[in-house]
Protein backbone atom coordinates (compact mmCIF):
# COMPACT_ATOMS: atom_id res chain seq x y z
CA UNK A 1 0.00 0.00 0.00
CA UNK A 2 2.04 2.93 -1.09
CA UNK A 3 1.32 6.99 -1.60
CA UNK A 4 4.26 9.17 -3.01
CA UNK A 5 4.67 12.96 -2.42
CA UNK A 6 7.19 14.74 -5.38
CA UNK A 7 8.01 18.67 -5.20
CA UNK A 8 10.00 20.71 -6.99
CA UNK A 9 10.26 23.53 -4.79
CA UNK A 10 13.96 25.20 -4.33
CA UNK A 11 15.42 23.46 -3.16
CA UNK A 12 13.34 20.49 -2.88
CA UNK A 13 14.45 18.78 0.15
CA UNK A 14 12.79 21.30 2.31
CA UNK A 15 9.97 18.65 1.96
CA UNK A 16 12.22 16.61 4.68
CA UNK A 17 11.73 19.47 6.98
CA UNK A 18 8.00 19.92 6.29
CA UNK A 19 7.14 16.43 6.76
CA UNK A 20 9.32 15.90 9.67
CA UNK A 21 11.28 13.00 8.52
CA UNK A 22 15.04 13.30 7.62
CA UNK A 23 15.82 11.98 3.56
CA UNK A 24 18.79 10.19 4.44
CA UNK A 25 16.85 8.27 7.53
CA UNK A 26 14.35 6.13 6.41
CA UNK A 27 11.88 6.04 9.56
CA UNK A 28 9.00 3.04 10.67
CA UNK A 29 6.25 3.87 12.76
CA UNK A 30 4.07 0.74 13.99
CA UNK A 31 0.10 1.30 13.46
CA UNK A 32 -2.57 -0.83 14.35
CA UNK A 33 -2.55 -2.42 10.80
CA UNK A 34 0.59 -3.43 10.63
CA UNK A 35 4.03 -0.81 10.40
CA UNK A 36 4.00 2.32 8.10
CA UNK A 37 8.35 3.24 6.61
CA UNK A 38 8.64 6.42 5.63
CA UNK A 39 11.49 7.07 2.79
CA UNK A 40 12.44 8.88 0.24
CA UNK A 41 13.28 7.58 -3.26
CA UNK A 42 14.74 10.32 -4.62
CA UNK A 43 16.06 13.42 -2.65
CA UNK A 44 18.08 16.30 -4.84
CA UNK A 45 18.01 19.89 -4.75
CA UNK A 46 15.59 20.25 -7.59
CA UNK A 47 12.87 17.17 -7.02
CA UNK A 48 12.21 15.60 -4.00
CA UNK A 49 9.59 12.48 -3.47
CA UNK A 50 8.94 10.69 -0.21
CA UNK A 51 7.32 7.86 -0.24
CA UNK A 52 4.64 6.42 2.56
CA UNK A 53 4.41 2.64 2.47
CA UNK A 54 2.43 0.85 4.87
CA UNK A 55 3.16 -2.70 5.44
CA UNK A 56 -0.31 -4.57 6.56
CA UNK A 57 -0.33 -7.66 9.03
CA UNK A 58 -3.06 -9.50 7.88
CA UNK A 59 -3.26 -12.20 10.09
CA UNK A 60 -3.10 -9.50 12.90
CA UNK A 61 -6.29 -7.90 11.09
CA UNK A 62 -8.09 -11.03 11.76
CA UNK A 63 -7.22 -11.64 14.97
CA UNK A 64 -9.02 -7.82 15.58
CA UNK A 65 -6.10 -5.18 15.75
CA UNK A 66 -8.32 -3.05 13.15
CA UNK A 67 -10.95 -6.08 11.09
CA UNK A 68 -12.86 -5.24 8.24
CA UNK A 69 -16.03 -3.17 10.70
CA UNK A 70 -16.85 -0.44 8.55
CA UNK A 71 -19.88 -0.56 6.13
CA UNK A 72 -19.48 -3.50 3.32
CA UNK A 73 -15.72 -3.52 4.44
CA UNK A 74 -13.25 -2.71 2.22
CA UNK A 75 -12.58 -6.17 0.64
CA UNK A 76 -12.71 -6.71 -2.71
CA UNK A 77 -15.06 -10.08 -2.09
CA UNK A 78 -18.55 -9.79 -1.42
CA UNK A 79 -19.30 -10.12 2.46
CA UNK A 80 -20.23 -13.36 3.29
CA UNK A 81 -17.56 -15.09 1.48
CA UNK A 82 -15.90 -17.63 3.80
CA UNK A 83 -12.30 -16.60 2.93
CA UNK A 84 -12.99 -12.86 2.61
CA UNK A 85 -10.98 -11.67 6.11
CA UNK A 86 -8.09 -14.11 4.15
CA UNK A 87 -8.42 -13.45 0.91
CA UNK A 88 -9.19 -9.54 0.15
CA UNK A 89 -7.41 -6.18 -1.18
CA UNK A 90 -6.66 -4.37 2.59
CA UNK A 91 -2.81 -5.46 1.73
CA UNK A 92 -2.37 -3.50 -1.72
CA UNK A 93 -4.97 -0.77 -1.68
CA UNK A 94 -5.45 2.49 -0.69
CA UNK A 95 -8.35 2.68 2.30
CA UNK A 96 -9.03 3.81 5.92
CA UNK A 97 -5.60 1.90 6.83
CA UNK A 98 -3.29 4.23 4.68
CA UNK A 99 -5.52 7.31 6.38
CA UNK A 100 -4.37 5.90 9.52
CA UNK A 101 -1.00 5.59 8.77
CA UNK A 102 -0.71 8.76 6.88
CA UNK A 103 -1.97 10.72 10.44
CA UNK A 104 0.40 8.24 12.35
CA UNK A 105 3.93 9.22 9.93
CA UNK A 106 2.72 13.08 9.43
CA UNK A 107 1.10 13.96 12.36
CA UNK A 108 3.02 17.34 12.84
CA UNK A 109 3.01 17.82 9.20
CA UNK A 110 -1.06 17.64 9.17
CA UNK A 111 -1.42 19.78 11.63
CA UNK A 112 0.95 22.55 9.55
CA UNK A 113 3.57 22.96 11.96
CA UNK A 114 7.13 23.45 11.14
CA UNK A 115 9.23 25.31 13.05
CA UNK A 116 12.31 24.90 10.88
CA UNK A 117 10.33 26.77 7.92
CA UNK A 118 7.54 28.05 9.49
CA UNK A 119 6.67 30.55 6.41
CA UNK A 120 7.29 27.47 3.76
CA UNK A 121 4.34 25.15 5.90
CA UNK A 122 2.23 28.31 5.53
CA UNK A 123 2.27 28.81 1.80
CA UNK A 124 1.22 26.85 -1.12
CA UNK A 125 4.28 24.45 -2.80
CA UNK A 126 4.26 22.43 -6.21
CA UNK A 127 3.31 18.88 -5.62
CA UNK A 128 2.66 15.75 -7.43
CA UNK A 129 1.58 12.84 -5.04
CA UNK A 130 0.40 9.72 -6.21
CA UNK A 131 -2.11 6.89 -4.89
CA UNK A 132 -1.16 3.34 -7.75
CA UNK A 133 -4.11 1.50 -6.13
CA UNK A 134 -7.04 3.65 -5.23
CA UNK A 135 -10.53 1.70 -5.03
CA UNK A 136 -12.93 4.39 -6.40
CA UNK A 137 -15.83 2.00 -5.94
CA UNK A 138 -19.08 3.44 -7.23
CA UNK A 139 -17.77 6.19 -10.03
CA UNK A 140 -13.85 5.14 -10.78
CA UNK A 141 -11.89 8.01 -12.37
CA UNK A 142 -14.38 9.79 -12.48
CA UNK A 143 -15.71 9.95 -8.61
CA UNK A 144 -11.63 10.54 -7.98
CA UNK A 145 -12.19 13.66 -10.43
CA UNK A 146 -15.35 15.06 -8.83
CA UNK A 147 -13.63 14.97 -5.18
CA UNK A 148 -10.32 16.24 -5.59
CA UNK A 149 -10.41 18.83 -8.94
CA UNK A 150 -12.64 21.52 -7.14
CA UNK A 151 -9.72 21.17 -4.47
CA UNK A 152 -7.66 22.64 -7.15
CA UNK A 153 -6.47 19.52 -8.11
CA UNK A 154 -5.50 18.41 -11.70
CA UNK A 155 -6.16 14.72 -11.56
CA UNK A 156 -5.23 11.98 -13.55
CA UNK A 157 -6.83 8.09 -12.62
CA UNK A 158 -6.67 5.76 -15.21
CA UNK A 159 -8.59 2.90 -14.13
CA UNK A 160 -5.94 -0.28 -13.30
CA UNK A 161 -6.69 -3.35 -15.50
CA UNK A 162 -7.59 -6.36 -13.94
CA UNK A 163 -4.76 -8.47 -15.97
CA UNK A 164 -2.54 -5.97 -17.90
CA UNK A 165 -1.16 -9.26 -19.65
CA UNK A 166 -4.60 -10.97 -20.36
CA UNK A 167 -6.53 -8.66 -22.65
CA UNK A 168 -10.49 -8.60 -22.32
CA UNK A 169 -10.51 -9.38 -18.52
CA UNK A 170 -11.71 -5.26 -18.32
CA UNK A 171 -10.99 -3.22 -15.35
CA UNK A 172 -10.05 -2.99 -11.68
CA UNK A 173 -12.69 -1.09 -8.98
CA UNK A 174 -9.00 0.42 -8.52
CA UNK A 175 -7.30 3.36 -10.54
CA UNK A 176 -3.76 5.11 -10.27
CA UNK A 177 -4.44 8.21 -9.31
CA UNK A 178 -1.83 11.35 -9.71
CA UNK A 179 -2.45 14.91 -8.39
CA UNK A 180 -0.54 17.40 -9.49
CA UNK A 181 -1.01 21.15 -8.33
CA UNK A 182 0.21 23.82 -5.66
CA UNK A 183 -1.10 23.72 -2.14
CA UNK A 184 -0.26 24.12 1.29
CA UNK A 185 1.51 20.47 2.34
CA UNK A 186 -0.99 20.66 5.33
CA UNK A 187 -4.09 20.84 3.13
CA UNK A 188 -2.80 18.06 1.14
CA UNK A 189 -2.10 16.12 3.67
CA UNK A 190 -5.91 16.73 5.16
CA UNK A 191 -7.68 16.21 2.20
CA UNK A 192 -5.81 12.72 1.51
CA UNK A 193 -6.92 11.55 5.21
CA UNK A 194 -10.43 12.06 4.80
CA UNK A 195 -10.66 11.50 0.41
CA UNK A 196 -8.58 7.92 1.03
CA UNK A 197 -11.45 6.20 2.96
CA UNK A 198 -14.07 8.03 1.06
CA UNK A 199 -13.13 6.79 -2.23
CA UNK A 200 -12.75 3.26 -0.89
CA UNK A 201 -16.36 3.87 0.53
CA UNK A 202 -15.27 1.84 4.18
CA UNK A 203 -14.21 1.95 7.32
CA UNK A 204 -11.76 -0.35 9.12
CA UNK A 205 -12.64 0.33 12.33
CA UNK A 206 -16.43 1.69 14.08
CA UNK A 207 -17.65 4.66 13.38
CA UNK A 208 -18.39 6.62 16.28
CA UNK A 209 -19.58 10.24 17.36
CA UNK A 210 -15.33 11.08 17.33
CA UNK A 211 -14.99 10.18 13.36
CA UNK A 212 -17.60 13.90 12.78
CA UNK A 213 -15.21 15.53 14.62
CA UNK A 214 -12.31 14.32 12.81
CA UNK A 215 -14.11 14.90 9.82
CA UNK A 216 -14.94 18.35 10.61
CA UNK A 217 -11.14 19.21 11.70
CA UNK A 218 -9.69 17.44 8.87
CA UNK A 219 -11.78 19.38 6.28
CA UNK A 220 -11.31 22.60 7.87
CA UNK A 221 -11.25 25.38 4.74
CA UNK A 222 -12.09 23.00 2.19
CA UNK A 223 -14.99 20.74 2.91
CA UNK A 224 -17.98 23.75 3.79
CA UNK A 225 -17.68 24.65 -0.03
CA UNK A 226 -17.20 21.41 -1.91
CA UNK A 227 -19.59 20.86 -4.17
CA UNK A 228 -19.45 17.03 -3.08
CA UNK A 229 -19.24 17.69 0.40
CA UNK A 230 -22.76 15.77 1.09
CA UNK A 231 -21.29 12.36 -0.76
CA UNK A 232 -17.67 13.05 1.59
CA UNK A 233 -19.45 12.99 4.52
CA UNK A 234 -21.88 10.00 4.40
CA UNK A 235 -19.38 8.04 3.11
CA UNK A 236 -16.79 9.01 5.81
CA UNK A 237 -19.57 8.42 8.31
CA UNK A 238 -20.29 4.58 6.62
CA UNK A 239 -23.25 6.05 5.88
CA UNK A 240 -24.90 6.99 8.97
CA UNK A 241 -27.23 8.97 9.22
CA UNK A 242 -27.30 11.13 12.16
CA UNK A 243 -23.70 11.23 12.16
CA UNK A 244 -23.98 12.43 8.57
CA UNK A 245 -27.12 15.07 9.33
CA UNK A 246 -24.92 16.33 12.16
CA UNK A 247 -22.02 17.31 10.10
CA UNK A 248 -23.42 18.47 7.27
CA UNK A 249 -25.34 21.18 10.03
CA UNK A 250 -21.85 22.43 11.26
CA UNK A 251 -20.62 22.64 7.84
CA UNK A 252 -23.74 24.82 7.10
CA UNK A 253 -22.66 27.32 10.22
CA UNK A 254 -18.98 27.99 8.39
CA UNK A 255 -19.49 31.40 6.09
CA UNK A 256 -17.51 33.20 4.24
CA UNK A 257 -18.33 36.49 6.49
CA UNK A 258 -15.05 38.73 6.73
CA UNK A 259 -14.16 38.21 10.50
CA UNK A 260 -13.32 41.38 10.90
CA UNK A 261 -16.84 42.48 9.83
CA UNK A 262 -18.25 40.70 12.83
CA UNK A 263 -16.82 42.41 15.10
CA UNK A 264 -18.23 45.79 15.05
CA UNK A 265 -21.11 44.62 12.65
CA UNK A 266 -22.12 48.37 11.91
CA UNK A 267 -21.40 49.67 8.37
CA UNK A 268 -18.93 52.76 9.01
CA UNK A 269 -21.67 55.12 6.82
CA UNK A 270 -24.12 53.95 9.57
CA UNK A 271 -21.89 54.97 12.33
CA UNK A 272 -23.73 58.22 14.21
CA UNK A 273 -21.37 61.24 15.29
CA UNK A 274 -18.81 60.41 17.37
CA UNK A 275 -16.31 63.02 18.00
CA UNK A 276 -17.31 63.50 21.71
CA UNK A 277 -15.77 60.00 22.41
CA UNK A 278 -12.89 58.49 23.59
CA UNK A 279 -13.19 55.37 21.20
CA UNK A 280 -14.93 53.57 18.34
CA UNK A 281 -17.31 51.36 20.05
CA UNK A 282 -15.68 47.96 19.03
CA UNK A 283 -12.73 49.26 21.04
CA UNK A 284 -15.24 50.12 24.36
CA UNK A 285 -16.58 46.98 23.53
CA UNK A 286 -13.06 45.05 24.07
CA UNK A 287 -12.22 47.15 26.60
CA UNK A 288 -15.29 46.06 28.86
CA UNK A 289 -15.04 42.80 28.18
CA UNK A 290 -11.13 42.77 29.50
CA UNK A 291 -11.88 44.64 32.17
CA UNK A 292 -14.95 42.25 33.55
CA UNK A 293 -11.91 39.22 32.37
CA UNK A 294 -9.67 40.89 34.32
CA UNK A 295 -11.97 41.22 37.44
CA UNK A 296 -12.63 37.76 37.42
CA UNK A 297 -9.14 36.64 38.08
CA UNK A 298 -9.27 34.36 35.35
CA UNK A 299 -6.14 32.46 33.99
CA UNK A 300 -7.39 30.25 31.62
CA UNK A 301 -9.54 32.53 29.12
CA UNK A 302 -11.85 31.48 26.24
CA UNK A 303 -12.51 33.74 23.62
CA UNK A 304 -15.68 31.85 21.82
CA UNK A 305 -16.21 33.31 18.35
CA UNK A 306 -12.76 35.05 18.27
CA UNK A 307 -13.23 36.23 14.76
CA UNK A 308 -10.27 38.22 13.46
CA UNK A 309 -8.49 37.90 17.51
CA UNK A 310 -8.36 41.07 17.97
CA UNK A 311 -9.66 40.73 21.74
CA UNK A 312 -7.16 36.85 21.66
CA UNK A 313 -4.15 39.45 21.43
CA UNK A 314 -5.43 41.78 23.84
CA UNK A 315 -6.26 38.88 26.00
CA UNK A 316 -2.27 37.74 25.87
CA UNK A 317 -1.09 41.07 26.93
CA UNK A 318 -2.72 40.41 30.27
CA UNK A 319 0.24 39.24 32.53
CA UNK A 320 -1.98 37.39 34.74
CA UNK A 321 -3.99 35.09 31.91
CA UNK A 322 -1.47 31.76 31.19
CA UNK A 323 -3.85 30.51 28.51
CA UNK A 324 -5.92 31.83 25.71
CA UNK A 325 -8.41 29.57 23.61
CA UNK A 326 -9.43 31.18 20.59
CA UNK A 327 -12.17 29.16 18.61
CA UNK A 328 -14.36 30.07 16.12
CA UNK A 329 -16.54 27.93 13.38
CA UNK A 330 -15.08 29.97 10.07
CA UNK A 331 -11.75 28.76 8.47
CA UNK A 332 -11.25 32.41 7.63
CA UNK A 333 -11.73 34.07 10.66
CA UNK A 334 -8.89 31.51 12.25
CA UNK A 335 -6.76 32.28 9.32
CA UNK A 336 -6.96 36.22 9.94
CA UNK A 337 -6.41 35.79 13.71
CA UNK A 338 -3.76 33.47 12.83
CA UNK A 339 -2.14 36.44 10.77
CA UNK A 340 -2.96 39.07 13.03
CA UNK A 341 -1.41 37.44 16.03
CA UNK A 342 1.81 36.24 13.73
CA UNK A 343 1.75 32.38 15.49
CA UNK A 344 4.25 31.35 13.12
CA UNK A 345 6.91 34.11 14.23
CA UNK A 346 5.94 33.18 18.74
CA UNK A 347 8.67 31.23 20.17
CA UNK A 348 7.62 27.84 21.73
CA UNK A 349 6.87 29.56 25.39
CA UNK A 350 4.58 31.80 23.60
CA UNK A 351 2.71 29.53 21.57
CA UNK A 352 2.11 27.38 24.19
CA UNK A 353 -0.24 30.43 25.93
CA UNK A 354 -2.36 30.28 22.97
CA UNK A 355 -4.55 27.45 21.47
CA UNK A 356 -6.29 28.38 18.13
CA UNK A 357 -8.86 26.13 16.45
CA UNK A 358 -12.32 25.32 14.65
CA UNK A 359 -15.15 24.65 17.14
CA UNK A 360 -19.11 25.21 16.94
CA UNK A 361 -20.69 26.56 20.24
CA UNK A 362 -23.74 24.41 19.13
CA UNK A 363 -22.01 21.16 19.29
CA UNK A 364 -19.94 19.99 22.70
CA UNK A 365 -16.10 20.34 22.60
CA UNK A 366 -13.86 18.84 25.57
CA UNK A 367 -11.49 21.17 24.57
CA UNK A 368 -13.41 23.94 26.34
CA UNK A 369 -13.72 21.75 29.66
CA UNK A 370 -11.91 23.58 32.27
CA UNK A 371 -11.94 27.89 30.92
CA UNK A 372 -12.21 29.88 34.26
CA UNK A 373 -13.90 32.51 31.77
CA UNK A 374 -15.25 32.42 28.36
CA UNK A 375 -16.12 35.49 26.43
CA UNK A 376 -18.67 35.41 24.28
CA UNK A 377 -18.87 38.87 22.32
CA UNK A 378 -21.10 39.76 19.60
CA UNK A 379 -21.64 36.07 18.89
CA UNK A 380 -25.40 34.77 20.02
CA UNK A 381 -26.93 36.83 17.41
CA UNK A 382 -25.31 34.89 14.65
CA UNK A 383 -27.06 31.83 15.80
CA UNK A 384 -30.05 30.46 14.66
CA UNK A 385 -32.53 30.93 17.27
CA UNK A 386 -33.80 27.25 17.59
CA UNK A 387 -30.06 26.35 17.82
CA UNK A 388 -29.32 28.81 21.34
CA UNK A 389 -30.33 25.72 23.51
CA UNK A 390 -27.77 23.80 22.43
CA UNK A 391 -24.95 26.94 23.21
CA UNK A 392 -26.50 27.37 26.19
CA UNK A 393 -26.39 23.32 27.18
CA UNK A 394 -22.67 23.68 25.63
CA UNK A 395 -21.18 26.72 26.71
CA UNK A 396 -22.80 27.36 30.62
CA UNK A 397 -23.45 23.56 31.14
CA UNK A 398 -20.83 21.40 29.63
CA UNK A 399 -17.78 23.97 29.68
CA UNK A 400 -19.31 25.65 32.58
CA UNK A 401 -16.60 27.97 33.11
CA UNK A 402 -16.79 30.30 36.60
CA UNK A 403 -17.01 33.19 34.74
CA UNK A 404 -19.18 33.75 31.39
CA UNK A 405 -18.78 37.33 29.22
CA UNK A 406 -21.48 38.04 26.53
CA UNK A 407 -21.87 41.05 24.71
CA UNK A 408 -24.52 41.63 21.90
CA UNK A 409 -26.50 44.27 20.05
CA UNK A 410 -29.30 46.30 21.53
CA UNK A 411 -31.67 46.34 19.26
CA UNK A 412 -33.68 49.55 20.86
CA UNK A 413 -30.49 51.94 20.07
CA UNK A 414 -30.52 50.68 16.35
CA UNK A 415 -32.78 54.42 16.33
CA UNK A 416 -29.68 56.57 16.25
CA UNK A 417 -27.58 54.74 13.51
CA UNK A 418 -28.12 57.51 10.61
CA UNK A 419 -29.38 55.37 7.15
CA UNK A 420 -30.74 52.10 9.40
CA UNK A 421 -34.29 51.96 8.19
CA UNK A 422 -37.22 50.88 10.97
CA UNK A 423 -36.83 47.14 11.95
CA UNK A 424 -33.13 46.41 10.03
CA UNK A 425 -30.44 44.64 12.05
CA UNK A 426 -27.08 46.12 12.18
CA UNK A 427 -25.71 43.34 10.22
CA UNK A 428 -26.75 41.28 7.39
CA UNK A 429 -25.27 38.24 9.25
CA UNK A 430 -27.51 38.57 12.57
CA UNK A 431 -29.90 36.04 13.37
CA UNK A 432 -31.92 38.72 15.90
CA UNK A 433 -31.35 41.65 17.84
CA UNK A 434 -32.58 42.09 20.89
CA UNK A 435 -34.10 44.55 23.45
CA UNK A 436 -32.70 45.25 26.50
CA UNK A 437 -35.35 43.50 27.83
CA UNK A 438 -35.33 40.48 25.73
CA UNK A 439 -31.44 40.22 26.34
CA UNK A 440 -32.17 39.79 30.23
CA UNK A 441 -34.91 37.58 30.20
CA UNK A 442 -32.67 35.27 28.24
CA UNK A 443 -29.78 36.12 31.04
CA UNK A 444 -32.00 35.16 33.15
CA UNK A 445 -33.35 31.85 31.96
CA UNK A 446 -29.26 30.67 31.56
CA UNK A 447 -28.41 31.69 34.74
CA UNK A 448 -31.40 29.82 36.68
CA UNK A 449 -30.69 26.70 34.61
CA UNK A 450 -27.23 26.67 34.98
CA UNK A 451 -26.72 28.16 38.13
CA UNK A 452 -24.90 31.10 37.65
CA UNK A 453 -25.50 34.94 38.22
CA UNK A 454 -25.82 37.35 36.40
CA UNK A 455 -25.27 41.40 36.07
CA UNK A 456 -25.72 43.91 33.19
CA UNK A 457 -23.80 46.53 31.90
CA UNK A 458 -23.86 49.60 29.68
CA UNK A 459 -21.14 49.30 26.76
CA UNK A 460 -20.81 52.43 24.32
CA UNK A 461 -22.26 55.06 26.50
CA UNK A 462 -25.77 54.99 28.04
CA UNK A 463 -28.68 56.84 25.94
CA UNK A 464 -31.80 58.42 28.35
CA UNK A 465 -34.05 56.65 26.11
CA UNK A 466 -32.84 53.69 24.20
CA UNK A 467 -29.96 52.41 26.30
CA UNK A 468 -26.39 51.69 25.34
CA UNK A 469 -25.51 50.41 21.86
CA UNK A 470 -24.28 47.31 23.24
CA UNK A 471 -25.42 45.36 25.97
CA UNK A 472 -22.89 43.03 28.43
CA UNK A 473 -24.57 40.17 30.70
CA UNK A 474 -21.88 39.16 33.05
CA UNK A 475 -22.34 35.88 34.75
CA UNK A 476 -20.72 34.35 37.81
CA UNK A 477 -20.80 30.95 38.67
CA UNK A 478 -23.40 31.16 41.96
CA UNK A 479 -21.90 29.45 45.53
CA UNK A 480 -22.68 26.19 46.35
Amino acid sequence: MLLTITTTLAPATDLGYLLHKHPDRPQSVTVPAGTAHVFYPEADPARCTAALLLEVDPVGLVRGRGGDRGRGGATAEPRGFSLGQYVNDRPYAASSLLAMALKAAFRTALAGRCEARPALAASPIPLRIRVPALPCRGGGSGLARRVFEPLGWSVAAPAVPLDPAVGGWGDSPYCDVVLTGEMRLADALNQLYVLLPVLDDAKHYWVTSDEADKLIRAGAGWLAGHPEKALISRRYLAHQRELTRAALARLAESDDTEPEELDDAVAASLLPDQAGEQAPLREQRRGAVLAAVRASGARRVGDLGCGDGALVRDLLAEPGIEQVVAADVSVRALQSAARRLRLGRLTETQRERVALFQSSLTYRDDRLAGLDAAVLMEVIEHVDPPRLAALERDVFGFASPGTVVVTTPNAEYNVRFEGLTAGAMRHRDHRFEWTRAQFSDWAGRVAARFGYQVSFLPVGGDDPDVGPPTQLALFRRAAA
